[in-house]
């Protein structure tokens, strides 16, 4: 399958690392001019090279903004009026005793991995409507399904992005754009390492180290390892693509059979 994305203009929100940037990488890989976006500037320059090495014809453009605010999503709206596709990658995850998750945290979690997706499709979806094509793609988590203990606050945000993606696909019906989740399973990031040595002993080797992980906190992964972000990168290309017309409403899973269900 040739996937061919030369014209289209791609926004990745959280892109200057991991599943973020190889998302960006790999449309930008397959033609499609794209757009980093985070708050450190620093990051967002030493991303857009990464993917200028990987794809040395690329049209990159990084934004600096938070959007996790109203003046953030204003900010990225003013530099890129126009999008065909937009990925919102952007999240914060991390363990927590249940009972000990503060209301702020809660509120943290739901502004920062939900209203920052909220607040672009609704800003760039009028304009997508009108054009009559265009592919908006919400990453969200096994975490959406299999809720885990030690992060509820986490799995409730990507549960909600479950719901925004069908509804804002509703909103489209007709018009040529599609609106789906991505569901990642369990991903190798550098935040990811953290998380595992937050609950594994941090004097093992890495390769140790995330096989004690899996097996004592993951153990329903079929793949018996985590996933690395390019293999994320693949399935929303593949989302991105003309290729991918028919898939609306969706959420489609890429989680190496983490969750225990024959339904996508």
């Amino acid at each position: 399958m040739r996937i061919d994305l030369t014209g289209k203009k791609a926004v990745v929100t959280g892109s200057s690392q991991g599943i973020g940037l190889a998302v960006a990488t790999g449309l930008a890989a397959a033609g499609a001019a794209v757009v980093l976006t985070g708050r450190n500037r620093e990051r967002l320059d030493a991303a857009s090279e990464t993917v200028r090495a990987a794809a040395p014809d690329a049209d990159v453009e990084a934004v600096a903004c938070d959007l996790v605010t109203d003046e953030g999503a204003d900010r990225l709206l003013a530099a890129v009026p126009a999008a065909d596709v937009l990925v919102n990658n952007l999240g914060i995850f991390g363990s927590r005793p249940p009972l000990e998750i503060t209301d702020e945290e809660w509120r943290t979690y739901f502004d920062t991995n939900v209203l920052s997706a909220v607040r672009l499709v609704r800003r760039y979806l009028p304009g997508m409507k009108e054009r009559g094509w265009s592919r908006v793609q919400n990453i969200a988590s096994d975490s959406a399904i299999v809720i885990p203990a030690e992060m509820i606050h986490y799995g409730m945000s990507k549960t909600a992005l479950l719901a925004v993606s069908r509804g804002f696909a509703k909103e489209a019906a007709g018009t040529g754009v599609t609106v789906n989740t991505v569901i990642a399973g369990p991903t190798h990031t550098g935040g990811v390492e953290d998380f595992v040595y937050e609950l594994v002993d941090k004097d093992l080797p890495w390769e140790e180290a995330q096989r004690v992980f899996m097996r004592r906190h993951r153990p329903q992964s079929l793949l018996q390892r985590l996933i690395e972000p390019e293999e994320i990168a693949h399935l929303v290309v593949y989302l991105s693509s003309a290729q991918a017309s028919a898939t609306t409403g969706a959420a489609v899973r890429v989680d190496g059979g983490y969750v225990d269900s024959i339904v996508p």
